[in-house]
């Protein structure tokens, strides 16, 4: 109980008080846990305490001496010396000097920050630690052995156990990569600037200043950037409702009492979601391709001949794929078709929880279908599907299969601005940025448009969800 007392007592300010508390009032042992890190437990006989946090500091030291130290003092400019070439006569071989790498100085500097940073919170943690030792030992509270401490983690500090490797992996496959991909989009990392051959330097917000518009060479990434999110934002909308409310619909029906054979139907449905996307999405282009099977029917039936006789069309094909706004209607009409089938088993799962109670005192009180679905159906599936529905808008912003697979080595622009961007009108800001890294190496610029995407984003994921936890909803479906 003493025990507990003084860790509610010790952690009652905050972390960093706590820390300041420490180096404040701590004695000469935990004063001396600032230079080395060992000596509050060594103090208190926590010997393997005290070993391990001195070969944690001494590792922390090699790594800034041995590895940080050749990268970190170059960070400022990202590298000054060009590689060259010559022939050593002695050896007949060519041989490099010892250039420079930017991207490797700003990887590895990223790297040792993100040391260091881990270094300095564990430093302050350990001082926190190790003044609650000294508060233990002048309360005359009895200090938990190392084993102890180790069942602990097994016990009551499980959760940490379990946490401890997948925040490792966060950081290191998610957090760092994102990290370098801000600093990326803070340089001039192109084709003319690619190391080893070449260095690339820091550009401020150059980057940022093109793709808005401004900056002379560069300003058709501002006319490609309005049009680009523009067709994001409308192809997230319109990919989102349309597959929802059609998953809705088509649940509904195969619901329905007078809908025969339901189980055909729904395993129909569900046989699409079978074959994997990629193939039917490729399928599907080479069907509605310039020359595709879709096009010969029309072509066959006259249809073609009559919308180019209503001005609708100025080829001999209907370029459903291959022209602006044809490509921007197939697109969204070919993902309802894809997308409807996984609306329509979630839907089923949620209609066959509705409150059989609120529907039914609906239609004793005369209300008809149409009234039910509006007032009772629709607002407990958007209730349930809310959270589902918000990860889906998302989802469709960054849905890099529906339009790359459909539109690649079919869709070419005719629009100059726009290829000199390296962007087509059907392309999202993610499928640009795949073409700007992939084709054109055009990295600074990728890095820009990723910061813009990950903030559209998250904005909406926090108003949305802010929006759907407010007041008590759930309590309406109870």
């Amino acid at each position: 109980m003493k025990q507990d007392n003084l860790s509610a007592e010790m952690m009652s300010g905050g972390f960093f008080s706590d820390f300041g508390r420490a180096v404040t009032k701590g004695d000469l042992f935990v004063k001396l846990s600032m230079l080395w890190m060992g000596a509050g437990y060594a103090k208190r006989k926590q010997y393997i305490k005290a070993a391990l946090m001195t070969l944690f500091e001494i590792a922390v030291i090699v790594f800034t001496v041995q590895f940080a130290m050749e990268y970190v003092p170059k960070f400022g400019g990202l590298g000054s010396v060009m590689p060259e070439k010559t022939f050593n006569i002695e050896t007949m071989k060519n041989e490099f000097n010892d250039y420079d790498n930017s991207f490797q100085i700003l990887l590895f500097s990223l790297f040792s920050f993100v040391v260091w940073i881990t270094a300095a919170a564990v430093w302050m943690y350990n001082m926190v630690s190790v003044y609650r030792l000294q508060l233990m030992e002048e309360a005359g509270v009895r200090i938990r052995t190392f084993k102890e401490d180790l069942i602990s983690f097994k016990e009551e500090k499980f959760h940490i156990t379990l946490l401890a490797l997948p925040v490792l992996g966060v950081v290191i496959f998610t957090v760092v990569p994102i990290l370098l991909l801000i600093l990326v989009a803070f340089t001039n990392y192109d084709q003319n600037h690619m190391p080893p051959g070449g260095l690339f330097t820091w550009v401020g917000f150059q980057n940022f200043i093109s793709l808005f518009g401004g900056g002379g060479l560069t300003v058709s990434f501002g006319y490609a950037f309005v049009r680009v999110l523009g067709w994001t934002l409308v192809w997230a909308f319109f990919a989102t409702i349309t597959t929802y409310i059609g998953g809705i619909v088509l649940s509904l029906l195969l619901n329905s009492k007078k809908t025969r054979v339901p189980r055909l139907w729904r395993t129909l449905f569900i046989a699409t979601i079978a074959v994997p996307q990629f193939v039917s999405l490729l399928l599907v282009r080479n069907f509605f391709a310039n020359g595709g099977i879709v096009n010969t029917i029309c072509a066959n039936i006259g249809l073609t001949d009559f919308l180019r006789n209503m001005g609708l069309v100025s080829t001999s094909y209907i370029p459903f794929l291959s022209a602006p706004g044809w490509a921007h209607v197939m697109i969204i009409l070919i993902n309802i078709w894809i997308g409807v089938p996984y609306q329509m088993l979630i839907a089923t799962g949620v209609l066959m929880n509705l409150p059989t109670e609120q529907l039914e005192s609906a239609r004793v009180d005369g209300a008809n279908k149409f009234q039910i679905f509006q007032k009772i159906t629709m607002p407990y599936m958007l209730f349930v599907t809310g959270p589902a529905l918000v990860t889906d808008f998302v989802k469709n912003i960054n849905n890099f299969n529906v339009i790359y697979l459909l539109t690649e080595n079919v869709y070419t622009t005719t629009n100059q601005v726009m290829a000199n961007s390296q962007a087509k009108e059907v392309d999202l800001l993610v499928t640009w940025l795949f073409r700007l890294t992939q084709d054109y190496y055009n990295y600074k610029m990728a890095s820009a448009i990723g910061i813009i995407v990950f903030i559209i984003c998250a904005v909406f994921t926090l108003i949305a969800f802010n929006r759907m936890i407010k007041g008590d909803k759930e309590g309406t479906y109870q």
